[in-house]
C-alpha cells in the first residue's frame, strides 16, 4: 500500500514513516508543508494520504483543507488526518456528505501500532476510521428527531462503534457481546434506518455512519 505522509515536525513525520515501513507499508513521499503534500498527493497518486491538520504555511487547518480538495480531486483515495487536539468541527468538515475512505484521529494513537494500521487499512478499502473520543462526543449530544431517534442505547453503541470503524467481530469484542448479536443489532440498524437490502452491506454500513453523523451535528 503506498502512502503520502504530511507532517511539519521532522521527528514525527520520520518516526511515523518508520513505524509504517515496518508495517509493510511503502512511503512514496513525504511532506512538511500543506502545498507540498497536496502537490506530491496529485504526483503519486497514493492510497492513502496521511496529514496532520495544522501544517504550514499558516499552521492553521491547512492540512485539513488540503485533504477536502484532495478528496474532491481523487475519487477513491483514502484520507486519514491527524490532530493534535481534539475538534469535533476538523471531523465534521472532514466527513462532509461521504464518510468514505475517511479518517480523524488523535495523535496519541498513533502509539497504538496495531490501531493506528487498522484504521489506515480501512480507510484504504472505502471504510471510516474515527477516533473513539470525537463519537463519544456526538453520541453524548441530543439528537433530533428522526431515524436515528428510534433506535435503543444499545443500537447506537454498535452505530458508534461502526463510525469509528470497527467491523462486527470488532464491535462484540468491545461490547463483551456475541458476533451473532452484533449482526443482529446491525440487522435492525438498517432496518431502522430504512437502508435496502439490495445494497451491499458494506455501502449500507457507510450510509448507516453518515446518517449518525448528520444526525450527530
Amino acid at each position: 500500500m503506498r502512502i503520502v505522509m504530511g507532517e511539519d515536525d521532522v521527528l514525527m513525520r520520520e518516526g511515523i514513516a518508520r513505524l509504517l515501513e515496518d508495517a509493510g507499508f511503502e512511503i512514496v513521499a513525504r511532506a512538511g508543508d500543506a502545498d507540498d503534500f497536496a502537490r506530491k498527493v496529485r504526483a503519486h497518486k497514493p492510497d492513502v494520504a496521511i496529514v496532520d491538520v495544522q501544517m504550514p504555511p499558516d499552521r492553521t487547518d491547512d492540512g485539513l483543507r488540503a485533504a477536502r480538495t484532495l478528496r474532491a480531486e481523487l475519487p477513491g483515495l483514502g484520507v486519514l488526518v491527524l490532530s493534535s487536539h481534539l475538534e469535533e468541527s476538523y471531523a465534521n468538515d472532514l466527513l462532509g456528505d461521504d464518510p468514505q475512505g475517511v479518517g480523524y484521529l488523535l495523535k496519541e494513537r498513533v502509539g497504538d501500532v496495531d490501531a493506528f494500521v487498522d484504521a489506515i487499512r480501512r480507510v484504504a478499502a472505502g471504510g471510516t476510521a474515527l477516533d473513539p473520543e470525537v463519537v463519544r462526543l456526538m453520541l453524548g449530544r441530543s439528537r433530533r428527531q428522526g431515524p436515528i431517534h428510534d433506535l435503543t442505547p444499545r443500537e447506537l453503541d454498535v452505530l458508534a462503534a461502526m463510525a469509528e470503524g470497527r467491523s462486527n467481530l470488532g464491535i462484540a469484542e468491545e461490547l463483551v457481546v456475541t458476533e451473532n448479536a452484533v449482526e443482529k443489532h446491525v440487522s435492525r440498524i438498517f432496518r431502522k434506518l430504512e437502508l435496502s437490502s439490495s445494497l451491499p452491506t458494506d455501502h449500507r454500513r457507510v450510509l448507516a455512519v453518515l446518517e449518525y453523523l448528520r444526525t450527530a451535528r
